[in-house]
This record gives C-alpha cells, structure tokens and sequence, in this order.
C-alpha cells in the first residue's frame, strides 16, 4: 500500500486543474469558490453533510456548473482537499536546502497538519474513496501520485549527491516515512510530532547534514 500524500501543487498551484474540462474555460474564481466551499464544509459538517447541494449553496454556484466540472463527487472533495493541502504544505524549493533537511521540513509540517483538522478531513476523504468505489485509486490518481512522485525524485537526488546514505529504493523510503507517518495517526499508537517526524526521516534516509 502506497503511503498517505503530501501537499504540493502541480504547476505551481491550481490542483483544480485535474478534473476533466467540458464547455467553457473554468474561471478560477468561480474554481477556488467551490474547492474553498467543499473544505469549509468538510471540517465543518464532515463528508455526510458535504453534498453537491450544500457546495453549491455555500460557494453561490449552480450545481450544473459543479457537474460540469467534475466527474463525480468524489473526485470534487478530493480535489478540495488537495487545493486546501497544497497551501497549507507545499514542498520546500531546491533552493532551502538538502534533499534530507527538505524532505524533513517537510515531513514535519505534515506531522502537525495531521494533529488538526487537516488530518481528520484526509482520512475521511480517503475512507469516501474506499467506501464508493471499493479502493482508494481515486485517491492516489487524483492527489498522491504526483506528491509522492516528486519527493521519491527529491530523495533519488539526494542519494545521487551522497547527502542521503540510505542505499534503498527511494520509494520504499518514502512510503517508511510517510506510511508510518498515516499509520501511527490512524490507528492512534504514538503521539505524532514535528519532532518525531524529523527523527524517522533521519532514521531512513541517513542523511549527512
């Protein structure tokens, strides 16, 4: 099982973008209404209350519009949920350091999201995929592959540099970090914290710095 996604945003910052397109070109203020829309209801009512009527009567946009732009429900939190992440946690730029010391500012910042409402909105989200449609592919297509793409990259880079000593497949290195990152949130066994995040990604990756 791949691990839980991270927040950054394809493109530099419209996720929203992924939903397939028919008709009209979207207009991006009408776009970040839904997607703010579908959050704010998300943490506030949960997903049961979360229907395409309650987004459209919060974000002040027919419901004909919504349909165009999305293929299902679930693909509309998603995608709510991926807009709301990747400004809460976008991925550190080359410039601010090491491959490690990114991906463990990185991996720090997910581990408080996830003690807040963030973490609460993602598994529900991911438990919706699961429920409607049998697995959680919906999810991974639309949120987590190109995130957990991007940091599996950062950290074949930093083996290549040498700044990252760990000899394993970057990928089964994020999905130690990330994966028991979700599954101590998940199941409750440990407190999770920024400091315990930073101690599993130099656990991994054995980083120089």
């Amino acid at each position: 099982m791949r691990g839980p996604g991270l927040a950054m945003v394809k493109g530099g910052g419209d996720e929203a973008d992924s939903a397939p397109r028919r008709g009209r070109p979207r207009s991006v203020e009408t776009t970040n209404a839904i997607l703010e829309s579908a959050y704010a209801l998300m943490a506030a009512t949960g997903l049961a209350a979360t229907t395409i009527d309650a987004i459209a009567r919060h974000s002040s946009v027919s419901k004909m519009t919504i349909y165009k732009w999305w293929p299902s429900r679930e693909a509309l939190l998603i995608d709510a949920f991926l807009h709301h992440a990747a400004q809460m946690l976008p991925l550190p730029p080359e410039s601010s350091g090491t491959p490690a010391a990114r991906t463990r500012r990185h991996a720090a910042a997910y581990a408080e999201a996830l003690q807040d409402e963030f973490g609460k909105v993602q598994l529900a989200v991911i438990s919706e995929c699961i429920s409607k449609t049998g697995s959680a592919e919906l999810f991974y297509a639309r949120y987590l592959q190109f995130r957990r793409d991007a940091l599996v990259q950062m950290i074949a880079a930093g083996q290549k540099d040498g700044s990252i000593q760990a000899v394993g497949q970057p990928e089964d290195l994020y999905d130690a970090i990330y994966g028991s990152l979700f599954y101590r949130y998940v199941f409750g066994i440990a407190p999770i914290t920024p400091a315990f995040a930073r101690t599993m990604v130099d656990l991994v990756l054995r980083p120089k710095d």
